[in-house]
């Protein structure tokens, strides 16, 4: 007699599905019907070729993703099955899941080895996809020091067998991924519709006076996109060039003359002599204090030659130090990050030719630079504009902190040094 039968369900697709509500699975079902229609497939699969543009992922770890998404069968069709299943996993799963999944994803080589090859795989692709070689604004080289400052902040701290040959541990790979914070947050949204604003993919618009060549700017567009890893999607809109040393001068007063209509965070910026740059994105405005202000949003960063970031521990609260006009040692002038009073993790004296950078507890971060000492080559601040409200290419503002900051004028004033600046 032999009534027919539906083949058993796959229990795996059965327990996946149990993570969506019906909206969800109807939404994804939908979406499947569409990308297996463009495939060509009467409904049964979406391609590779379909899969890579949607979804906007270029190179190696697109291969990689979907032999991971169609549970490595090699077959070349991905399932609704599978995107349920991908999905659960990856958007739905345990904070160990997602951790294991994304580790998997970057193992482009499949060998169930980090290596230092696969990482440079994965950051190449991640420019790709970011990054488009066809817009022309201000940005690295290709493929150069883009992949080499983020792999330089990755540990490679197990031995091979009897080889040479270091690779990533689990933990190397954890540490990694909280210190650059962007590329975590673009590997947890490859599974999103491509757009130039998703997930992990947005790079804050950069305005700056026409007056200065855009060479000379410190901020990248890539530099932007790792230190607006730990930043909303509101505050990634646009950065406004406040001040900048070649433009403004090296003065403290100017830079704080600057930065008193921004009234919001801001990112300092900092290259010496070495070399080296990095800086502090300051979550309140620069404002006279006699001793540390601020909140846990602060952190500091380093961009080149390693990109690194570094957030708040809670060990203390010393996050920002905006000192102006004091006379005692306790109390160094300058504007700064974490640690104490002359010992800071990030400093810059008031003659804005020279600072410091120590580690600190309040960041767990390192020395920034070279050396504890630092000699600023360029200083440049951004304000964070939410939502890009301010118009294209502002001119920076103008003044002495002296003519902005009226009531300190009018101090000094009895005292006879109202025409003084630093």
């Amino acid at each position: 007699m032999g009534n027919s039968q539906s083949p058993p369900a796959d229990p795996l697709f059965v327990l996946a599905s149990r993570a969506f509500t019906k909206q969800e699975l109807d939404e994804l079902r939908a979406l499947f019907v569409s990308l297996s229609a463009q495939s060509q497939s009467d409904s049964r699969f979406v391609s590779p070729s379909v899969f890579q543009a949607y979804y906007g992922i270029n190179g190696a770890l697109c291969e990689r993703m979907f032999n991971l998404v169609t549970q490595r069968r090699g077959d070349g069709m991905l399932t609704f099955e599978d995107l349920v299943v991908a999905k659960a996993v990856y958007e739905k799963g345990t904070p160990q899941e997602i951790e294991e999944f994304i580790y998997q994803l970057c193992d482009v080589s499949g060998d169930g080895l980090l290596r230092r090859s696969d990482l440079e795989a994965v950051l190449k692709s991640i420019q790709d996809t970011v990054f488009s070689t066809k817009n022309t604004e201000h940005g690295l080289s290709p493929h150069q020091d883009f992949v080499s400052i983020f792999v330089n902040a990755a540990s490679f701290s197990e031995r091979l067998g009897d080889s040479n040959e270091n690779v990533m541990s689990a933990t190397d790979f954890r540490v990694w991924c909280n210190a650059v914070p962007c590329v975590r947050k673009f590997l947890r949204g490859l599974l999103t519709p491509s757009e130039p604003g998703g997930v992990g993919r947005q790079v804050p618009r950069l305005q700056y006076p026409k007056t200065l060549r855009s060479d000379m700017l410190l901020m990248t567009r890539e530099y932007a996109w790792h230190v607006g890893g730990l930043l909303s999607p509101d505050e990634l809109e646009e950065w406004r060039l406040l001040y900048h040393s070649a433009l403004n001068g090296q003065s403290f007063n100017t830079f704080l003359g600057s930065l008193s209509d921004a009234g919001g965070p801001t990112i300092l910026v900092i290259r010496d002599k070495e070399g080296y740059i990095y800086g502090g994105y300051g979550s309140q405005p620069w404002e006279k204090h006699s001793s540390f202000y601020g909140d846990m949003k602060s952190f500091l960063f380093q961009l080149f030659p390693k990109a690194s970031i570094f957030r708040p521990t809670g060990a203390n609260a010393n996050l920002q130090w905006c000192a102006v006009n004091f006379s005692s040692d306790g109390i160094p002038n300058g504007v700064g990050f974490g640690g104490r009073a002359n010992h800071f993790g990030l400093f810059l004296s008031s003659s804005f030719d020279q600072g410091h950078t120590f580690p600190c507890s309040t960041f767990d971060s390192p020395c920034l630079s070279k050396a504890s000492l630092i000699l600023p080559d360029v200083i440049e601040c951004w304000g964070i504009v939410p939502g890009g409200a301010l118009g294209e290419n502002p001119e920076p503002a103008k003044g002495t902190i002296l003519e902005r900051f009226k009531e300190d004028r009018n101090m000094l004033k009895l005292v006879g040094l109202a025409g003084s600046s630093d």
